[in-house]
This record gives structure tokens, sequence and C-alpha cells, in this order.
């Protein structure tokens, strides 16, 4: 094939004054298929070649939408449906603790599928080999010319024609642009045999790899150094001990540090009688007291400690602190529920420590007050 296919007609200008006008009049002679190109971004050129707004954004909004409906639906079905949990009161969909990984997988799903959108829908395929590459003309409108370029494949395209139009606008080095032969002549074609062959061992290497790496090579020294530690694990044998026992009780009689075992275990009587709080119901130690109740507390015995729980019946309503017999109670008695809990009540030694336990207890006993005040505190 020794004739060469026309691509384009191009023209050069020297101010962006001079490429708006060519612009303008070359859209108003009814050219659909050209384009413009300036070394920088000039202002007014998308209303002078009367470019339609990119549909781009509306593709951005379906993937962007799609990304939070997509979120939203999956952790629904995960905290609702297939494994429910009442974490700290709150529902089992609790939307604002969802919010951040919302915004994440909308943006992700946004970006990526629009950047994909682009590149292969608006712009077909970017071409790499594309006729303007290595021009004279795209050398000069990368440097500080502007140019026009009118495609052959526009309805209106004639060459005389466009050669008069571009000269009455003022552009010089109006010449033609082919299409490399080798390119023209070139049939790409994705199923070619020799393309799935080489997928095909690009696939095998990676996955063989990947599985060599992952469960051959990392167990092997010296790479296996993270593996095998000699560290004792949880539910393993250890042959550091004797019975080969890797978890040991504690030695009786010994207390580890930092650590007061309570000497009330089973006993509430004893607590009621011995144990009196330290604190003082001072403000830090009743905000203390009221943080620690709002977490821990409150999802049971409400927010006012009056038995209403804020579980919607998923779990058995308590009693009210505000009845005679809790008010009777004492501090000690009230801080060994806590600790060894009651009936349906966990024990919260292990979520609370002991000044808190005390705190919530001076917030109790605040609750109490003020919903059963007697006649000398409001004096």
């Amino acid at each position: 094939m020794d004739e060469k296919v026309l691509y384009s007609m191009t023209g050069l200008f020297d101010t962006p004054d001079q490429i708006i006008e060519a612009a303008e009049k070359v859209s108003d002679k009814g050219y659909t298929k050209f384009d413009v190109h300036t070394p920088y971004p000039v202002h007014g050129m998308d209303g002078a070649m009367k470019l339609p707004p990119s549909k781009l954004g509306y593709a951005a909004l379906v993937f962007g939408l799609s990304g939070t409906l997509t979120a939203l639906t999956l952790m629904y079905w995960m905290s609702v449906i297939d494994y429910p949990n009442i974490i700290g009161g709150k529902p089992f969909f609790a939307l604002p603790a969802f919010i951040p990984i919302i915004f994440e997988v909308t943006v992700l799903a946004a970006s990526v599928a629009t950047v994909l959108t682009m590149l292969f829908v608006f712009f077909k395929f970017p071409n790499n080999v594309h006729p303007l590459h290595d021009t004279d003309y795209m050398k000069a409108v990368s440097s500080d010319k502007y140019g026009i370029s009118i495609q052959s494949e526009d309805p209106l395209y004639d060459e005389a024609e466009i050669t008069v139009l571009l000269g009455e606008l003022g552009a010089y080095k109006i010449e033609e642009v082919y299409y490399d032969n080798d390119e023209v002549l070139e049939k790409h074609n994705i199923f070619e045999p020799k393309f799935i062959g080489l997928l095909l061992v690009l696939v095998i290497l990676t996955s063989g790899t990947a599985y060599f790496v992952l469960n051959k090579l990392m167990f092997l020294p010296p790479f296996n150094w993270m593996a095998n530690q000699g560290k004792v694990i949880p539910q393993e044998n250890h042959t550091l001990f004797a019975d080969t026992k890797g978890m040991r009780t504690p030695v009786q009689g010994t207390v580890a540090r930092g650590y007061l075992p309570y000497p009330y275990s089973g006993q509430p009587e004893l607590a009621a009688a011995n144990l009196a709080n330290p604190l003082l119901p001072t403000e830090e130690n009743l905000a203390l007291g009221k943080s620690k109740f709002n977490t821990f507390c409150s999802p049971c015995h409400g927010y006012f400690a009056e038995g209403d729980s804020r579980l919607n019946g998923k779990f058995p309503n308590p009693p009210s602190l505000h009845s005679a017999k809790l008010r009777e109670w004492t501090d000690g008695r009230i801080y060994h529920v806590i600790v060894e809990g009651q009936n349906v009540m966990p024990s919260y030694s292990s979520q609370m420590t002991r000044e808190e336990r005390w705190a919530t207890i001076l917030y109790i006993r605040t609750l109490q007050r003020s919903l059963n005040a007697k006649e000398s505190d409001l004096q």
C-alpha cells in the first residue's frame, strides 16, 4: 500500500486571539471533526469550538452513588442480617460509625471508574501512535504556537475549501497530515493466539511465584524468623516446661504487679460492711463517673438509672436504681455488684479501673438524690 491515507489538514497561528477567532469561524462553517492545540489552556476555547458540556460528570455521579449504595447495602447486611451485635447499646445499623467507610468507597468507586470510563469510553483507547505525533505541527503547538487540525473524516471536508479558509484566517504552514502506513495496515487482535498464550504464561508465573513465596519460601531459613518466634503461644505446647504446657496457671499465693485482688469475692455483705468510697464528690470525679455510667451502665439502666433500657427489648430490663432497696445499699455493696456482677449483669472489673468504679457510684448517688430529693435539698 504505497498511497498514504489522509488524516487532517493543519494550520498554525501566532496568537491566542487568532486561534480563538479561527475556532469560532471553523465551527460556524459547520465543521465538527476538528481540534485545537495550544501550548497552554486558552480561556474561552470551549465556547469558541461550541463544545457541549462533558458527560463524564454524569458517569462520575453514577459510579459514586453506586459505591455509596454498595457500601450501605453490604454493611447493613453484615450488621443487621448476617452477624448482628449490640455494641455499647447502639442499634445494629449505627449509621454515624459507617460514614467514613461510605465516603471512602464512594470516592474510590467514582475516581477509579471515572478514569477508566474516560480512557476506554470517551477516549476510545488512547492511540500512542497518533498521526499528529512527531510532526512539525505538534512540535510547534507544544512550544509557542497555536494550531487547528480539521480531520478528513468530517462530512464537510474539502481540501481546497479548507486551505482557502485557513489562509483567510491568517494561518501559515498549512499542511496535510497522513496516517503511518504500517499503523493503517496493522490489524490489532486481542484474541491473537500468541497474545493469549503470553497472558496465560504471565498468569501462571505470577500465581506460581506468589504461591511459592507465601507458602514455601516464608517458612524456609532465613525467611522464617517471624514465623518461628521463641514466645509462648496460647493453647500451644512449649518445651520450656516439663509438662510441655504453654499456658500456666498463676502460682498460688502470688499477686501480679499493679494488681490488687478483690478480697470480698462471693461475700457481698462483707463488702457492704467494710468498703467505703474513697473519692469525694468533686466536679472532676462526677464527670468521670458520668462518662463511665453512660458508656457501661446506661445501655441497660438508662441515662437516669430508671431501668428504661436503651436496647429496645433485646435484653431484659434491669430494676431501677432509685428503689428504696438500692438507695439504702452502701457504696461498698454497689461496688461489689460492679466488680462481680449480679444475675444477668456481668462483671465490669476488666472494663473499669478501681477509681472509675467509685466515681460511677458517686454519679449514681447523684442521680438518686436528684430524683428523690428531700425538702432540705431544695432549701
